[in-house]
């Protein structure tokens, strides 16, 4: 194995990971161990729990993880673009704070939460299809929810924003569906 690449995941997390044949660390766990980090430092596969990058300093999802089992958080970080996010996570996706203007490669799937609050996307559009939790749009630059998920299986909050219509709003929400303070005219 590459000790450059044990060296890093020392760091990273105590949970047993192996390299797969195409380079990509794949760890039977969790990744939390990033506040130090400016970018993700080794090309991950699947993160079987939670990938942690939030509160750091990374620009950038480049590297990050394919799969993740469990939560998913790069919120309160420098990225100005869901570029790089995964495909699949099985827990909450939360990237609120953050200077991304699009939702343009967010997850497929999210078994949980998602979260996009405090973002500047002017957009709904590149959100995932289904969400198993909540989705949290608020104080956004919405001014539409074409593009909304078609299912949310919690609740839906886009409070704050510049909708003026409920046009696109997701099919079902299985919780409360909040727009207060936005420009709809009853």
């Amino acid at each position: 194995m590459n000790s450059n690449i044990d060296s890093i995941m020392k760091e990273l997390t105590s949970d047993p990971y192996y390299v797969d044949v195409n380079g990509c660390v794949n760890v039977d766990g969790d990744v939390e161990q990033l506040e130090e980090m400016t970018e993700i430092p080794v090309q991950f596969g699947e993160v079987t729990g939670n990938f942690y990058c939030n509160g750091t300093m990374i620009t950038s999802l480049r590297h990050a993880p394919r799969e993740v089992g469990g939560n998913f958080r790069c919120y309160d970080t420098q990225i100005t673009s869901l570029k790089g996010s995964p495909r699949e996570v099985g827990g909450d996706f939360n990237c609120s704070h953050t200077q991304i203007t699009s939702l343009k490669g967010s997850p497929r799937e999210v078994g949980g939460g998602f979260n996009c609050s405090y973002t500047q996307i002017t957009s709904l559009k590149g959100s995932p299809r289904e969400v198993g939790g909540g989705f949290n749009c608020w104080n956004t630059l919405i001014t539409s929810l074409l593009g909304a998920p078609i299912f949310v299986g919690g609740g839906f909050n886009c409070r704050g924003t510049m909708i003026t219509s409920l046009k696109g709003a997701p099919r079902e929400v299985g919780c409360d569906f909040s727009c207060s303070s936005t420009k709809i005219i009853p």
